[in-house]
């Protein structure tokens, strides 16, 4: 017994493990429950393992889908489906601090550090206080997107389905999920202004990391904020501007995608799909009709994915920022790595590059791995795991038709796509801080390059 206690108490000293550990119970009790016969609109069990695959999606706000979600699932399905996004994309450590709030109860250091591992914060103070502005923000942030949502889903829908499609679609879409209940996506809507704007514009701000919020609401101006908030800002807008001018070009004599649309639906379309590629998985056009151009092309912005802190996965955007930085540097022949006249620290450097390591090394054994166990394209798979992996939820039709082995490997990599790159870049950081010693090896001299 005394055993038992020592190593819980070890476990609660040690954040990641406690994070890791809590997207898995969470994975874990929204399969029980999907997988429960009213959970479907059939009233059969879905099976634990589709179960478990919808849950690791839905905690891990991917998107990868076993079946259609507006089809399949009940309204008790969709319920818990949207729950586990919602406590997926702010974190169950979060919503633990809101009823510990509510109960009056004091946060203990304990979960104070827990709390620091999640949002990614570089130091304990005011935690409690950033944690109520991310429960509130987000409320009222999708409150106000399901509000533009319903102007155009209550008039096709109805009142109650309206208002229903509108909060689902707006959590989904925040939360960089991808989940849709209309079917087919936002397809139906690739020419509605409103429709697009509003989800693009929730999936950037849900992308962007709680700790820039903050930054903005403080300093107005750009100048002002601090270095971390001015890159992802920068690379943001970069990845967005680029996507989008790549996407038009490749594929606006594609009479799959985007050749019979107008001019305004070319633009929007093209500048949907490159917001909605790097995070959330919804889609206005065919993914299974891109040209394999495009289709890589995602492939690296899914792979880069969101901002630090937020609810979206891949590499995150500051890491790729530093290694384009690093790049330039080396090209040029520099010692420092600089940004916005601010020097970056050798050992970001260091963690970005381990991420961004770790992350392919992932991407690429999975990918190897269900050419072996699928029958798919190799495109097609890379698609697959880099989706999974920068937690986006997009695909070209070959979620529905994978083995069990391969559904399996698929949960693995959303899982760790959510939880591993955030926490490895605080462990590398802790090893790093206790393998300091008093001597240092003699260099030694390899050729590179």
């Amino acid at each position: 017994m005394f055993l038992l206690k020592r190593k819980l108490r070890q476990l609660m000293l040690n954040p990641p493990r406690v994070l890791a550990l809590g997207f898995a119970g969470l994975i874990l009790i929204g399969a029980i429950l999907l997988n429960l016969p009213i959970a479907s609109k059939s009233g059969e069990s879905i099976g634990f393992i589709n179960a478990l695959f919808t849950s690791a999606s839905s905690v891990c706000v991917t998107g990868l889908v076993v079946v259609n979600t507006g089809e399949y699932w009940s309204l008790f399905g969709q319920i818990v489906i949207i729950c586990l996004i919602q406590m997926g994309g702010l974190g169950f450590m979060t919503l633990a601090t809101l009823v510990a709030l509510i109960l009056g109860k004091k946060i203990t250091l304990k979960e104070r550090l827990i709390i620091k591992e999640q949002l990614n914060q570089e130091t304990m103070s005011g935690l409690v206080k950033l944690t109520r502005y991310v429960i509130f923000s987000t409320l009222a942030i999708e409150g106000l997107g399901a509000f533009f949502l319903s102007t155009r889903f209550i008039p096709r829908y109805g009142f109650v389905k309206g208002l229903w499609f509108s909060i689902f679609h707006s959590i989904s879409a925040f939360c960089n999920a991808g989940f849709d209940i209309t079917g087919n996506s936002i397809v139906p809507f690739k020419g509605d202004i409103i429709v697009n704007l509003t989800i693009a514009f929730l999936i950037i701000i849900g992308g962007l990391g709680f700790s820039v919020y903050i930054d903005m609401s403080r300093h107005k101006r750009f100048n002002r904020l601090s270095l971390h908030s001015k890159l992802v800002l920068m690379i943001t807008l970069i990845l967005i501007i680029v996507g989008m001018i790549l996407f038009y070009l490749i594929e606006c004599n594609n009479p799959g995608t985007l050749k019979t649309l107008s001019t305004k639906e070319r633009i929007l379309s093209s500048f949907f799909q490159s917001v909605v590629t790097r995070t959330a998985g919804f889609n206005s056009i065919d993914m299974s009709k891109m040209k394999d151009t495009t289709t890589f092309v995602m492939i690296i912005l899914m792979f880069i994915g969101g901002s630090p802190g937020s609810t979206a996965g891949g590499i995150k955007t500051t890491t790729f920022g530093a290694i384009l930085l690093t790049t330039f540097t080396v090209i040029k022949g520099g010692r420092n790595v600089v940004a916005y006249k601010k020097r970056i620290p050798q050992e970001i450097i260091y963690r970005a590059l381990a991420i961004a390591s770790i992350g392919l090394f992932l991407v690429t054994i999975i990918s190897m791995i269900l050419t072996i166990s699928e029958d798919a394209n190799f495109l097609d798979l890379l698609f697959e795991t880099t989706s999974a992996f920068g937690t986006v939820g997009l695909s070209r039709g070959v979620t529905p038709d994978l083995s069990n082995f391969g559904k399996v490997s698929i949960m693995i990599t959303m899982y760790l796509g959510r939880v591993g790159p955030l926490t490895m870049a605080f462990a590398f950081a802790k090893r790093q801080k206790n393998s300091i010693k008093n001597y240092r090896y003699s260099e030694g001299n390899i050729l590179v390059g």
